[in-house]
Protein backbone atom coordinates (compact mmCIF):
# COMPACT_ATOMS: atom_id res chain seq x y z
CA UNK A 1 0.00 0.00 0.00
CA UNK A 2 1.43 3.12 -0.97
CA UNK A 3 0.39 6.91 -0.15
CA UNK A 4 0.84 9.84 -2.59
CA UNK A 5 2.50 13.34 -1.49
CA UNK A 6 1.85 16.21 -4.21
CA UNK A 7 3.28 19.99 -2.86
CA UNK A 8 4.46 22.94 -4.00
CA UNK A 9 6.21 25.52 -3.08
CA UNK A 10 7.90 28.83 -4.22
CA UNK A 11 11.90 29.51 -2.54
CA UNK A 12 11.60 32.87 -1.22
CA UNK A 13 14.29 35.82 -1.30
CA UNK A 14 15.61 34.94 2.16
CA UNK A 15 16.87 31.56 1.08
CA UNK A 16 19.19 32.54 -1.77
CA UNK A 17 22.41 30.85 -1.93
CA UNK A 18 20.89 27.84 0.20
CA UNK A 19 21.76 24.27 -1.30
CA UNK A 20 18.33 23.18 -2.58
CA UNK A 21 17.95 20.29 0.25
CA UNK A 22 18.05 23.11 2.87
CA UNK A 23 15.70 25.22 1.27
CA UNK A 24 13.35 22.28 0.65
CA UNK A 25 13.72 21.31 4.41
CA UNK A 26 12.86 24.61 5.52
CA UNK A 27 9.69 24.89 2.68
CA UNK A 28 8.68 21.42 3.68
CA UNK A 29 9.32 20.89 7.62
CA UNK A 30 6.89 18.49 8.26
CA UNK A 31 9.45 15.79 6.52
CA UNK A 32 13.20 15.20 7.63
CA UNK A 33 16.07 16.30 5.88
CA UNK A 34 17.07 12.87 4.66
CA UNK A 35 13.54 12.12 3.57
CA UNK A 36 14.22 15.17 1.24
CA UNK A 37 17.49 14.85 -0.22
CA UNK A 38 15.90 10.77 -1.09
CA UNK A 39 13.26 12.69 -2.95
CA UNK A 40 15.59 15.39 -4.74
CA UNK A 41 18.00 12.07 -5.63
CA UNK A 42 15.34 10.10 -7.40
CA UNK A 43 13.44 13.45 -8.98
CA UNK A 44 10.32 13.08 -6.61
CA UNK A 45 11.64 16.67 -5.60
CA UNK A 46 12.41 18.73 -8.77
CA UNK A 47 13.28 22.62 -8.91
CA UNK A 48 11.56 24.60 -11.53
CA UNK A 49 10.68 20.91 -13.01
CA UNK A 50 13.85 19.51 -13.22
CA UNK A 51 15.46 17.13 -11.64
CA UNK A 52 18.73 18.63 -9.29
CA UNK A 53 21.56 17.86 -7.17
CA UNK A 54 20.93 18.52 -3.49
CA UNK A 55 24.00 20.31 -2.98
CA UNK A 56 22.70 22.57 -5.90
CA UNK A 57 22.13 26.83 -5.00
CA UNK A 58 19.07 28.18 -5.28
CA UNK A 59 18.68 32.11 -5.99
CA UNK A 60 15.24 32.70 -4.60
CA UNK A 61 11.91 32.26 -7.08
CA UNK A 62 12.50 28.82 -8.03
CA UNK A 63 9.25 26.19 -7.68
CA UNK A 64 10.16 23.35 -5.75
CA UNK A 65 7.98 20.32 -6.31
CA UNK A 66 7.15 17.29 -5.08
CA UNK A 67 5.37 14.66 -5.74
CA UNK A 68 6.12 11.20 -3.93
CA UNK A 69 4.84 7.95 -3.15
CA UNK A 70 5.71 6.73 0.65
CA UNK A 71 5.96 2.70 -0.37
CA UNK A 72 6.12 0.51 2.55
CA UNK A 73 8.86 0.25 5.37
CA UNK A 74 7.92 -2.75 7.14
CA UNK A 75 7.47 -6.32 5.90
CA UNK A 76 5.88 -7.37 9.19
CA UNK A 77 2.32 -8.32 9.06
CA UNK A 78 -0.78 -7.20 10.58
CA UNK A 79 -2.37 -8.79 13.88
CA UNK A 80 -5.77 -9.00 15.48
CA UNK A 81 -3.82 -7.81 18.87
CA UNK A 82 -5.93 -5.63 21.67
CA UNK A 83 -4.04 -2.51 22.21
CA UNK A 84 -5.01 -0.46 25.22
CA UNK A 85 -5.26 2.93 23.35
CA UNK A 86 -5.86 5.96 25.78
CA UNK A 87 -5.62 8.63 23.46
CA UNK A 88 -5.67 9.01 19.83
CA UNK A 89 -6.62 11.21 17.11
CA UNK A 90 -5.56 11.96 13.02
CA UNK A 91 -2.06 12.51 13.82
CA UNK A 92 -1.13 10.28 16.92
CA UNK A 93 -2.10 7.57 19.35
CA UNK A 94 -0.91 6.82 23.16
CA UNK A 95 -0.43 3.42 23.70
CA UNK A 96 -0.59 1.66 27.32
CA UNK A 97 1.60 -1.12 26.82
CA UNK A 98 1.41 -3.88 28.77
CA UNK A 99 3.80 -6.88 30.40
CA UNK A 100 5.09 -9.14 27.72
CA UNK A 101 4.80 -7.20 24.35
CA UNK A 102 7.40 -6.54 22.76
CA UNK A 103 7.43 -3.47 21.07
CA UNK A 104 8.66 -4.29 17.15
CA UNK A 105 10.05 -7.56 15.27
CA UNK A 106 13.58 -8.79 16.01
CA UNK A 107 15.44 -12.34 16.70
CA UNK A 108 12.78 -14.50 18.23
CA UNK A 109 9.99 -12.46 18.28
CA UNK A 110 8.68 -12.26 14.27
CA UNK A 111 5.40 -12.04 15.52
CA UNK A 112 2.99 -10.90 18.51
CA UNK A 113 4.22 -7.94 18.81
CA UNK A 114 3.01 -4.30 18.96
CA UNK A 115 3.92 -3.24 15.03
CA UNK A 116 2.01 -6.40 14.31
CA UNK A 117 -1.21 -4.71 16.48
CA UNK A 118 -0.74 -1.52 15.19
CA UNK A 119 -0.95 -2.59 11.70
CA UNK A 120 -3.78 -4.10 11.82
CA UNK A 121 -5.30 -1.21 13.81
CA UNK A 122 -4.56 1.24 11.15
CA UNK A 123 -2.87 -0.48 7.99
CA UNK A 124 -1.38 2.45 5.91
CA UNK A 125 1.51 2.69 9.12
CA UNK A 126 2.76 0.31 6.66
CA UNK A 127 4.56 3.33 5.01
CA UNK A 128 6.04 4.76 8.08
CA UNK A 129 9.40 4.15 9.65
CA UNK A 130 8.43 1.38 11.83
CA UNK A 131 4.92 1.13 11.85
CA UNK A 132 5.02 5.16 13.52
CA UNK A 133 7.18 3.79 16.46
CA UNK A 134 9.21 6.84 17.61
CA UNK A 135 10.31 5.20 21.40
CA UNK A 136 10.33 2.00 22.57
CA UNK A 137 9.91 0.21 26.05
CA UNK A 138 11.66 -3.23 26.97
CA UNK A 139 9.24 -6.31 26.68
CA UNK A 140 8.39 -6.01 30.15
CA UNK A 141 8.41 -2.63 31.28
CA UNK A 142 4.75 -1.39 31.10
CA UNK A 143 3.35 1.87 30.42
CA UNK A 144 3.00 5.05 27.97
CA UNK A 145 4.20 4.73 24.77
CA UNK A 146 3.57 7.65 21.39
CA UNK A 147 3.13 6.41 17.88
CA UNK A 148 2.75 8.37 15.05
CA UNK A 149 0.16 7.96 12.36
CA UNK A 150 1.45 10.19 10.04
CA UNK A 151 4.93 11.43 8.61
CA UNK A 152 5.11 14.71 9.51
CA UNK A 153 3.67 13.75 12.87
CA UNK A 154 6.73 11.43 12.81
CA UNK A 155 9.13 13.66 12.30
CA UNK A 156 8.04 15.80 14.35
CA UNK A 157 7.98 13.62 17.46
CA UNK A 158 11.33 12.17 16.43
CA UNK A 159 13.02 16.20 16.60
CA UNK A 160 11.77 16.65 20.29
CA UNK A 161 12.90 13.23 20.77
CA UNK A 162 16.48 14.15 19.72
CA UNK A 163 16.15 17.38 21.24
CA UNK A 164 15.02 16.21 24.91
CA UNK A 165 11.84 17.88 24.64
CA UNK A 166 9.55 14.97 25.66
CA UNK A 167 9.24 14.39 28.97
CA UNK A 168 8.92 10.76 30.10
CA UNK A 169 8.77 9.90 33.74
CA UNK A 170 8.85 6.46 35.61
CA UNK A 171 7.70 4.79 38.62
CA UNK A 172 10.18 1.71 39.54
CA UNK A 173 10.96 -0.16 42.99
CA UNK A 174 14.63 -0.65 43.29
CA UNK A 175 16.96 -3.18 45.45
CA UNK A 176 18.08 -1.48 48.85
CA UNK A 177 17.21 1.49 51.32
CA UNK A 178 17.86 4.68 49.28
CA UNK A 179 19.01 7.61 51.53
CA UNK A 180 18.27 10.23 48.98
CA UNK A 181 17.46 10.82 45.24
CA UNK A 182 20.34 11.97 42.76
CA UNK A 183 21.32 11.68 39.23
CA UNK A 184 22.91 9.37 37.17
CA UNK A 185 25.53 10.85 34.25
CA UNK A 186 27.19 7.87 33.24
CA UNK A 187 27.72 6.90 29.49
CA UNK A 188 26.07 2.95 28.28
CA UNK A 189 26.64 0.77 25.80
CA UNK A 190 27.13 -3.04 24.68
CA UNK A 191 28.70 -4.60 27.46
CA UNK A 192 31.95 -5.60 26.07
CA UNK A 193 31.58 -9.35 26.63
CA UNK A 194 27.37 -10.13 26.88
CA UNK A 195 26.30 -8.47 23.52
CA UNK A 196 22.04 -9.35 25.00
CA UNK A 197 23.16 -6.48 27.47
CA UNK A 198 24.03 -2.91 28.19
CA UNK A 199 26.61 -1.68 30.64
CA UNK A 200 28.67 1.84 31.50
CA UNK A 201 31.13 1.60 29.37
CA UNK A 202 34.10 4.49 28.71
CA UNK A 203 33.09 6.24 25.20
CA UNK A 204 29.53 5.21 25.28
CA UNK A 205 26.49 7.16 24.60
CA UNK A 206 25.90 9.75 26.58
CA UNK A 207 22.82 8.73 29.35
CA UNK A 208 21.30 10.88 32.04
CA UNK A 209 19.07 9.38 34.58
CA UNK A 210 17.47 11.39 37.06
CA UNK A 211 15.23 9.73 40.48
CA UNK A 212 13.38 10.97 43.47
CA UNK A 213 12.58 8.89 46.60
CA UNK A 214 8.58 8.27 46.79
CA UNK A 215 8.41 5.37 49.98
CA UNK A 216 11.40 4.29 51.60
CA UNK A 217 10.61 0.16 52.85
CA UNK A 218 13.05 -1.45 55.33
CA UNK A 219 15.50 -2.75 52.31
CA UNK A 220 13.97 -1.29 49.13
CA UNK A 221 12.56 2.02 47.64
CA UNK A 222 9.92 3.14 45.20
CA UNK A 223 11.25 5.77 43.03
CA UNK A 224 10.28 8.27 40.80
CA UNK A 225 12.54 8.30 37.44
CA UNK A 226 13.18 11.14 34.84
CA UNK A 227 14.84 10.11 31.51
CA UNK A 228 16.66 12.83 29.87
CA UNK A 229 18.13 10.67 26.96
CA UNK A 230 16.66 7.32 25.71
CA UNK A 231 19.36 4.34 26.12
CA UNK A 232 18.24 1.00 25.69
CA UNK A 233 17.88 -0.28 29.03
CA UNK A 234 19.31 2.95 30.29
CA UNK A 235 17.41 3.05 33.70
CA UNK A 236 17.63 -0.63 34.33
CA UNK A 237 21.50 -0.46 33.59
CA UNK A 238 21.58 3.09 35.76
CA UNK A 239 20.34 1.80 38.88
CA UNK A 240 22.39 -1.07 38.49
CA UNK A 241 25.14 0.53 38.27
CA UNK A 242 24.30 2.50 41.58
CA UNK A 243 23.97 -0.28 43.35
CA UNK A 244 20.44 -0.58 43.74
CA UNK A 245 19.09 -2.58 40.71
CA UNK A 246 15.25 -2.86 39.98
CA UNK A 247 13.36 -6.06 41.93
CA UNK A 248 12.13 -8.17 38.94
CA UNK A 249 15.12 -7.43 36.87
CA UNK A 250 16.76 -11.23 35.58
CA UNK A 251 19.25 -9.56 33.45
CA UNK A 252 20.89 -6.77 35.92
CA UNK A 253 20.01 -8.52 39.16
CA UNK A 254 18.79 -11.99 40.52
CA UNK A 255 15.77 -12.12 42.95
CA UNK A 256 16.92 -11.76 46.48
CA UNK A 257 14.62 -11.73 49.76
CA UNK A 258 15.62 -9.43 52.85
CA UNK A 259 16.77 -10.85 56.15
CA UNK A 260 13.41 -11.82 58.01
CA UNK A 261 10.76 -10.96 54.55
CA UNK A 262 7.51 -12.42 55.34
CA UNK A 263 6.73 -15.79 53.00
CA UNK A 264 3.65 -13.39 51.82
CA UNK A 265 6.61 -11.06 50.55
CA UNK A 266 8.28 -13.85 49.07
CA UNK A 267 5.86 -15.02 47.03
CA UNK A 268 4.87 -11.47 45.65
CA UNK A 269 8.06 -11.32 44.48
CA UNK A 270 8.99 -14.66 43.19
CA UNK A 271 5.36 -13.90 41.19
CA UNK A 272 6.46 -10.59 40.32
CA UNK A 273 8.00 -12.17 37.30
CA UNK A 274 9.34 -8.68 35.61
CA UNK A 275 11.67 -5.75 36.40
CA UNK A 276 9.44 -3.42 38.30
CA UNK A 277 9.39 -0.68 36.02
CA UNK A 278 6.01 1.74 34.73
CA UNK A 279 6.10 4.63 32.14
CA UNK A 280 4.15 6.59 33.91
CA UNK A 281 3.42 9.72 32.45
CA UNK A 282 4.15 11.68 28.98
CA UNK A 283 3.91 14.74 27.67
CA UNK A 284 5.29 16.78 24.37
CA UNK A 285 4.06 19.21 22.02
CA UNK A 286 1.38 17.95 19.71
CA UNK A 287 2.89 17.81 16.20
CA UNK A 288 -0.29 19.73 14.61
CA UNK A 289 -1.92 21.99 17.06
CA UNK A 290 1.52 22.55 19.31
CA UNK A 291 -0.20 22.28 22.33
CA UNK A 292 1.60 20.62 25.03
CA UNK A 293 -0.16 17.73 25.78
CA UNK A 294 0.63 15.03 28.79
CA UNK A 295 -0.94 11.73 29.54
CA UNK A 296 -0.67 9.35 32.59
CA UNK A 297 -0.83 5.79 33.01
CA UNK A 298 -2.15 3.97 36.66
CA UNK A 299 0.18 1.76 37.74
CA UNK A 300 -0.79 -1.94 36.69
CA UNK A 301 -2.09 -4.55 39.15
CA UNK A 302 0.85 -6.52 39.55
CA UNK A 303 3.46 -3.20 40.74
CA UNK A 304 0.26 -2.08 43.25
CA UNK A 305 0.52 -5.46 44.75
CA UNK A 306 4.21 -5.23 45.04
CA UNK A 307 4.12 -1.83 46.86
CA UNK A 308 1.10 -3.36 49.21
CA UNK A 309 3.52 -6.76 49.99
CA UNK A 310 6.07 -4.54 51.15
CA UNK A 311 3.98 -2.27 52.96
CA UNK A 312 2.94 -4.71 54.76
CA UNK A 313 6.36 -6.61 55.68
CA UNK A 314 7.62 -3.38 56.67
CA UNK A 315 4.48 -3.04 59.34
CA UNK A 316 5.90 -5.53 60.87
CA UNK A 317 9.29 -4.95 61.76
Amino acid sequence: MSQAISLNAVVPPELAGCRIDQAAASLFAEYSRERLKQWIHNGMLTCNGEQRKPKEKVLGGEQLVIEALLEEETQAKPEDIALDIIYEDSYLMVINKPAGLVVHPGAGNHTGTLMNALLHHQADLVNLPRAGIVHRLDRDTTGLMVVAKTLPAHTHLVAQLASKLVYREYEAVAYGQMTAGGTVDAPIDRHPHDRVRMAVVAGGRNAVTQYRILQRYPNHTHLRIQLETGRTHQIRVHMAHVGNALVGDQVYSRLRFPKGASPELQDTMREFGRQALHARRLGLVHPATEEQCLWESPLPEDFEALLLALKTDAARE
